[in-house]
């Protein structure tokens, strides 16, 4: 063993040789190595992370599973009401996963100035919303207050604030159809505090914020009254699951749904991120491993008298092949420190100063996102290692057909 390592160093020195023939093309497969695993990287990152914050935006405007009246008909506007005596509310304790459910309803209703309007849903909540994603999305002001007594203070776009001229400290009407459309529509003047931009035009361009308390009273609702409950859970991966269990243990007046089945074509279209990722690693593997196959068999081909003259000191075909694949690996290891090095200083790059941007119209987010955990790069790292080098196995074998009478006279 110790000689087959001094041997394997001596092939690594002499193949990275600036003068051997072997030198650039060594090169081209250590930069195929990097250049493939930063694309991986890239593809992982971006593609994964795409996927978690449209999740978040979404769960941010409907939580992970809706709770509400089978009258309702999945109606984005709250019909009939739910009582909020429930066993699930406000800790739903029956089901593990699940870390927080809150009361909320909606209504529409229309913002109209001296020279224009825009149709909204004012969406209720109380002192238990989840504010949490809001404060990434806030982008002027500060969020409303709930927790005391009913107020007009409302939290509502950028895109409406620039559609109507509204800015943080404006007073403006909103107007709500009663049941009775020949009655006198309510009113209500409320009082901007923050103006929120989450870049998911579907949401910023309809939903703004209110107390829940004046949509339980335009509606003529109880205090104990809601629109629907709204759960958020911890193990996105488990949404279906979670909402098959959540509408196992619910009366059977009530329905569930999550945002996964709500939103399907959004969640479809995610989807196929896993199937673009899988594609591009696929490739970038088969692109390294052809460039070290060459790389190997250049190096053989440049080591033919040297394998004849350790065939002739009786080494076995498979420790000379040992000796390049040795060499071959740590080609592979070079390349994927540099891929590494490159691929994780750009996603770095891209999350601290956001360099690549999006049209939110399209992808749901301004900029690339990024997301990544240690055991992606370590199971990357280690599949293209592996991979690559079962690769090597067969082209090696042509060792074992060198012949050494013929290859000691090899020019």
């Amino acid at each position: 063993m110790n000689l087959e390592y001094f041997i394997a160093k001596r092939l690594i020195k002499g193949g990275g040789h600036k003068n051997s023939i072997s030198a650039p093309i060594i090169k081209i497969a250590i930069s195929a190595i990097a250049l493939g695993l930063v694309m991986m990287l890239i593809a992982i990152a971006t593609g994964v992370g795409l996927q978690h914050k449209i999740r978040e935006k979404i769960a941010a405007f409907n939580g992970h599973v809706q709770i509400y009246n089978y009258d309702n008909n999945n109606s984005e506007v709250s019909v009939n009401p739910v009582s909020i005596h429930q066993d699930f509310y406000p800790e739903f304790k029956s089901i593990d996963g699940i870390n927080h459910v809150q009361a909320v309803a909606a209504k529409g209703g229309i913002i109209r100035t001296e020279s224009t309007f825009e149709g909204i849903i004012a969406k209720g909540v109380g002192k238990d919303f989840n504010w949490e994603p809001f404060k990434e999305f806030l982008v002027q002001g500060r969020l409303p207050n709930y927790s005391e007594k009913r107020n007009e203070e409302v939290l509502i776009s950028s895109y409406l604030a620039n559609r109507l001229g509204f800015e943080v400290g404006t007073e403006f009407w909103a107007f709500f159809l009663k049941d009775d459309v020949d009655d006198i529509p309510n009113q209500i003047k409320f009082s901007i505090v923050g103006i929120y931009d989450s870049g998911f035009q579907d949401f910023d361009a309809n939903y703004l914020f209110a107390d829940l308390r004046h949509i339980q009273r335009m509606n003529g609702w109880s205090a104990d009254q809601v629109g629907s409950f709204e759960v958020f859970i911890d193990d996105f991966d488990k949404i279906r699951e979670m909402s098959r269990a959540i509408y196992g243990v619910t009366l059977s007046t009530l329905d569930s749904q999550s945002i996964a089945d709500k939103y399907f074509t959004i969640f479809e279209w995610l989807s196929l991120f896993d199937f673009n990722i899988a594609i591009i690693i696929g490739i970038m593997i088969i692109v390294g491993g052809i460039n070290m196959i060459t790389a190997l068999l250049v190096l053989i081909l440049e080591r033919t008298q040297m394998i004849g003259i350790l065939k002739a000191l009786g080494c076995s075909n498979w420790s000379i092949r040992k000796l390049f694949l040795y060499n071959a690996v740590y080609l592979i290891a070079i390349g994927l420190f540099w891929g590494n090095l490159i691929g994780l200083g750009l996603l770095w790059l891209q999350d601290t100063f956001g360099l690549v941007s999006l049209d939110p119209a399209s992808y749901y987010v301004s900029q690339a996102p990024v997301y990544i955990q240690p055991m992606h790069i370590v199971v990357l790292n280690i599949g293209v290692l592996v991979l690559c080098s079962l690769m090597l196995l067969l082209p090696s074998y042509i060792i074992t057909k060198i012949s050494p009478a013929r290859s000691i006279k090899f020019e």
